[in-house]
């Protein structure tokens, strides 16, 4: 009851922010609390001209570190919000005004437990950037490296908790009073956000995807990963190489810095292609301001609090519907989703495919530097409310990625387009992961892999029956109670069986003959 009272009253507090800037519209939309709506509505006045999302982000950037994040993840959702304004949202800048050197030392000493003259030389209390979650530091290790240092801003974990607390009970009475939005998950997107976040302030997570990602191009000097000082790293603290380069959007530097923009474009495709299709994990906040080019011509990512993970199943989904978009096959892109679950059975394949050509018709005939895959998966998303599919949310925060690899890509080189340059390594893996021959190799993968668990279960039968065997001998000769070994530890006492011996009790044997 509180905790409702508690909400309500911030949620009349951030309606009214909203409605300043003429931007109550996703409440609107979801009939939250319309009473609490038109009040808010009525008390405030607008402040803010320009497109409906360019208002929403504008009020999200004032209500603070989680609302902006929020919009971040709003901007996937173009089946809910309208494409227009998931698009401005996705422009929403996550910057904040940084906290003090004196904090962000605090932090850094008390996490690393450790002096700070004994961690670096040197410590510029003026951060190089300041976003909602943490800021970065330049400095130089006591070892003379020249290292970056992120450091999670104070208190932010106790502020996500208290609106999480928030966005959890908007999102249960969205999906309580409106039935009809419970196919887009929205407590199951909250969720999801929730715990992405959660990831991003726990700084090891992050220099544990970095190294990961570094692991994944290890060998391939056209795209790089700064390197991880775990020596100074902890939850709040992350220490990293510090790199240098031109930002990959701007495009004149870099052509006065001798580097051929189409050969950027081309190794930005290329890295993308091989995170996604290849690997499965990739960078899924590749903003220009997280992406440099280096004197060499490499790309150099920084930022890792936010990747993405395909399944191999998603990704041949991906792929082949991509290439059948491409090749214009609508029957074919319709059957993929039947294929993969994400359209009900009972809808039809035929009116499904009309849907897909409808939007990719126009997206389509445009010419190749103009054509959005991303803004063909956002326009895919829409017509799920007609055929009734659930959503993926693992392919939206694809689509964002997506969305905003094409708005650099753009930049560097709008003669080409990036997807283009990429479709011959997506056809050569699907080839090689959707062949003949890859279909017989994963067959015997998977009837080795189901002899291998077989063989484990029943080795792992006989040790159980011979440990058990054992205690029940060493009990009725008086020998000392034996520890109870580990792969018996969660087993009830009374349940713990031997073959024939199943009635008998090992923590109360009866007596011996």
């Amino acid at each position: 009851m509180f905790s409702s009272v508690r909400n309500i009253y911030r949620l009349f507090g951030i309606a009214r922010t909203l409605a300043r800037y003429d931007a109550l519209f996703p409440l609107e939309t979801a009939e939250i609390a319309p009473g609490l709506v038109r009040a808010a509505k009525l008390l405030a006045r607008k402040e803010t001209a320009g497109r409906p999302g360019e208002r929403l982000a504008a009020a999200l950037q004032e209500l603070g570190p989680s609302f902006i994040k929020l919009g971040q993840a709003l901007s996937t959702r173009s089946d809910f919000l309208g494409e227009e304004v998931a698009a401005d949202l996705s422009e929403l800048q996550d910057h904040l005004p940084p906290f003090s050197g004196a904090e962000a030392r605090a932090t850094i000493a008390r996490d690393l437990n450790a002096d700070m003259d004994s961690l670096f030389q040197s410590f510029d209390d003026e951060p190089i950037a300041a976003a909602s979650i943490a800021q970065v530091h330049f400095a130089v290790t006591s070892d003379g490296d020249e290292v970056a240092v992120k450091v999670l801003r104070p208190g932010i974990e106790e502020a996500f908790a208290k609106d999480f607390e928030l966005f959890r009970w908007l999102a249960g009475m969205a999906e309580r009073t409106r039935p009809e939005l419970r196919r887009l998950k929205p407590l199951e997107i909250i969720r999801t956000f929730e715990e992405t976040v959660r990831m991003e302030m726990d700084l090891r997570l992050e220099a544990a995807a970095a190294g990961e990602l570094a692991e994944n191009f290890a060998g391939n000097s056209s795209f790089r990963v700064p390197s991880v000082d775990w020596s100074r790293t902890a939850r709040r603290v992350m220490t990293l190489e510090r790199v240098g380069g031109v930002p990959i959007d701007e495009r004149q530097a870099l052509i006065d810095a001798g580097l051929e923009p189409a050969e950027i474009l081309r190794k930005s495709a290329a890295a993308f292609f091989k995170q996604v299709f290849r690997d499965g994990y990739f960078h899924a906040d590749q903003h220009p301001g997280n992406l440099f080019v280096g004197e060499d011509g490499d790309i150099i990512a920084v930022d890792f609090g936010i990747m993405g993970r395909l399944d191999k199943p998603t990704r041949r989904y991906l792929g082949e519907m991509l290439m059948n978009f491409l090749n214009r096959d609508y029957r074919r892109v319709a059957e993929i989703h039947f294929e993969a679950g994400y359209v009900p059975a009972d809808k039809s394949v035929e009116a499904f495919a009309q849907a897909c050509r409808s939007i990719a018709e126009p997206i389509l005939d445009r010419p190749q530097n103009e054509i959005s895959i991303a803004r063909l998966l956002s326009q895919l998303f829409q017509v799920t409310e007609t055929f009734e599919m659930e959503t993926q949310p693992q392919l939206l925060l694809l689509q964002k990625t997506m969305l905003v690899a094409e708005g650099v890509g753009r930049k560097i080189y709008p003669e080409a387009n990036m997807w283009f340059l990429a479709q011959p390594l997506i056809e050569g893996w699907m080839e090689d992961n959707m062949g003949p021959e890859a279909q017989i190799a994963e067959a015997v993968a998977e009837v080795a892999e189901g002899l291998r668990r077989y063989r484990k279960k029943r080795l792992g039968d006989r040790r159980w029956r011979a440990e058990d065997r054992r205690q029940i001998r060493s009990r009725r000769h008086g020998h000392p109670k034996t520890k109870v070994p580990d792969y018996l530890a969660h087993v009830p006492a009374g349940h713990r069986r031997a073959d024939s011996c199943s009635n008998i009790n090992l923590e109360n044997p009866p007596a011996s003959t």
